[in-house]
């Protein structure tokens, strides 16, 4: 059974407490967004599988614990998951990465796809899908529903902060993805924004506005 997941880290809620403040400029918000998805990301893989392996160390021979498998792949949804792609990169190097577009109409809040390039064996990979916001939870269901109509079976969602209505979505969509949550806030206004929040996670990490 899937797992929802709220952050309990002194660090990563130091530093989520740091980019929700207005004063915060885009340069330390895009550089403290990926390092709260490092943050994240390392709970996220806390139970990923091992497996023993013989290896010589410059004193003897060995059997130490390497990654079964090792095939991952980073999904940022767009634009604002790019944010988080470095942090996570940096942990799993190896891991290949795909992206997502997807874009809220401002009418419906209904997700609309215009991009999907995935790596070609994902359906094979351990899938971690990144967004800072889960707001209406809109975005995260359709990326999640567009990996799984490719194969994708080993399905994690990470994300900065959430409202209770979108995790409530996923949970509902997909009962069996883990959901990996920096915080979860109080609620979502009547444009759909998280309050209290940070603003729009994009516009923050790429200066536009």
């Amino acid at each position: 059974m899937a797992r929802t997941i709220i952050m309990d880290h002194p660090l990563i809620q130091h530093k989520i407490g740091y980019i929700r403040r207005i004063e915060t400029g885009t340069k330390d918000f895009r550089q403290t967004i990926k390092e709260i998805a490092m943050l994240i990301c390392y709970e996220a893989t806390r139970n990923l599988p091992l497996s023993d392996v013989e290896i010589t160390t410059p004193i003897c021979t060995a059997t130490v614990k390497e990654l079964k498998g090792k095939k991952m792949a980073v999904i940022p949804i767009l634009r604002a998951g790019i944010g988080m792609a470095d942090g996570i990169l940096e942990l799993i190097p190896t891991a290949k990465v795909g992206h997502i577009g997807l874009y809220r109409d401002p009418q419906t809040l209904e997700p609309v796809e215009y991009y999907c390039k995935l790596p070609a064996d994902c359906a094979d990979r351990e899938i971690f899908v990144i967004d800072p916001m889960l707001a209406t939870g809109g975005s995260s269901v359709a990326a999640i529903r567009m990996l799984k109509e490719k194969g994708c079976q080993k399905i994690h969602f990470l994300c900065i902060l959430a409202a209770p209505e979108g995790v409530a979505r996923m949970q509902e969509a997909h009962p069996d993805v883990d959901l990996y949550i920096g915080a979860l806030d109080e609620k979502l206004n009547e444009h759909g924004y998280i309050v209290p929040g940070l603003g729009d996670a994009g516009d923050r990490i790429f200066g536009t506005k």
